[in-house]
């Protein structure tokens, strides 16, 4: 059986090239940078972290159940202290010696016998790898989604994947274009910076502090398991005595419910709004050579435009037709096994509130008994994959009605994700 090769020395391929290696499997990792952290390591050079950048989610309800992070660490780690976690994490099951960094991978292609050819580039010399499985595991959020505008800026337009110190923003004007949960933390950042702080809004979102009582916000509640509907009434109740309506401080009223899009954790967005610091405005109609006209038919003067427009999912080196690709991202069973290539995973296209990086890790742990079983139980291997080619096109949303956007295209319900791994992983170790 020729090697398993896992694209990525994040967190997510950590996880997965740990657990093939439990399973006996060959693995080789590739791995851009020199060193692993993936997105976290700011300066790996497919990094899109930001100098002020912390997890949104606290440490204990992110870290791999069995090795936590370190009492020291602060609840809501900066991205230095989660690069030094995926190091030490890499060090204790020796998996760097199973990566061979600097290497780009160009192409990722069928080969004969149902194998793969795996292409990748490392300092000048080209090299070839032929792959039984080919795990990507290379990030959800590097490849930026750039809007296109009618008119024309003269002023700096970036990105937040260009956003890297709060001192490009010194006494200028600036605009941020969203009010995702970067988007209001380099908002946060340019306030002490900049002569003016704007924020362009279309639609409304739920604001949510990091602490209540002392507590990180994401370790209350879940003893009562509540039915759906109702925990999305209560929580959205006890978001607003918190928070207040997001209409009060000048920003639009979401118009789903709790949980059917992605919350905003930051406990001093609302602060420096209510504080005059940011103004909100609406949508643009177009761009002018010295700055925005909106829809509401006000025009601002900018010197520095950021989008906070999010990410696009990105494998480059692959054909989509592989993927299985469908509107904005793969249609995978589990959103993770291909119901067209039975050794081509996608392993970490998923987001839920509260998955952390357990949840990732149980994913990998799947995975890496399917393709144990390719190899020593091609039976089990071919029902399991029977019902990866009847259920592939199914949501596990848990009966939520996500919002239809691009962001939120993998995004599963926890419970249910974490339930049908679990019976996928019994079904594939009884049948």
């Amino acid at each position: 059986m020729n090697p398993c090769v896992v694209i990525g020395a994040g967190p997510m391929g950590l996880c997965t090239v740990r657990r093939l290696l439990e399973q006996n499997l060959e693995v080789i990792g590739l791995e851009a940078h020199s060193d692993v952290g993936g997105l976290w390591d700011i300066d790996s050079p497919t990094s899109t972290m930001y100098d002020s950048a912390h997890l949104i989610s606290s440490k204990r309800m992110t870290e791999y159940k069995d090795f936590p992070m370190a009492e020291h660490v602060a609840t809501y780690p900066k991205h230095d202290e989660m690069r030094q976690y995926f190091r030490d994490y890499a060090a204790h099951f020796d998996l760097k010696k199973h990566y061979r960094f600097g290497s780009w991978v160009e192409k990722v292609e069928p080969a004969a016998d149902k194998q793969w050819r795996v292409t990748y580039r490392q300092k000048d010399e080209t090299h070839e790898i032929l792959a039984s499985n080919v795990l990507l595991a290379n990030g959800t959020l590097h490849h930026p989604n750039r809007v296109e505008f009618v008119g024309e800026f003269n002023g700096e337009m970036l990105h937040s994947c260009d956003y890297r110190d709060p001192a490009i923003f010194e006494n200028k004007r600036v605009l941020i274009i969203g009010c995702g949960n970067s988007g209001c933390d380099i908002a946060v950042d340019a306030v002490h910076r900049a002569k003016s702080v704007d924020m362009t809004v279309r639609r409304g979102y739920y604001f949510l502090p990091k602490f209540v009582a002392g507590r990180p916000i994401d370790t209350l509640g879940g003893k009562v398991k509540l039915p759906l509907k109702l925990k999305q009434k209560v929580d959205g109740l006890l978001v607003r005595l918190l928070s207040g309506k997001p209409s009060s401080f000048g920003l639009p009223d979401p118009d789903y419910k709790m949980y059917e899009s992605h919350p905003v954790i930051n406990t001093l967005f609302l602060h420096h709004i209510g504080h005059g610091d940011i103004t909100v405005r609406p949508d643009i109609k177009q761009l002018t050579p010295d700055g925005v006209d909106f829809v509401d038919g006000k025009h601002g003067d900018y010197d520095l435009i950021l989008q906070a427009t999010g990410y696009k999912l990105h494998y480059p080196f692959i054909e989509q037709e592989h993927l299985n690709w469908r509107g904005h991202a793969p249609q995978l069973y589990l959103n993770v096994f291909n119901p067209l290539h039975d050794n081509l995973f996608v392993m970490g296209m998923v987001e839920a509130s509260g998955l952390g990086w357990q949840g990732r890790d149980e994913q990998a742990q799947l995975v890496a008994e399917v393709i144990r079983a390719q190899r020593d139980a091609p039976k089990r291997h071919g029902q399991f994959f029977a019902k990866v080619r009847a259920h592939a096109n199914e949501r596990l949303d848990g009966g939520m009605n996500y919002l239809q956007v691009e962001r939120m295209a993998y995004y599963v319900h926890k419970d249910t994700y974490l339930k049908a791994l679990a019976n996928g992983m019994r079904q594939l170790k009884a049948s």
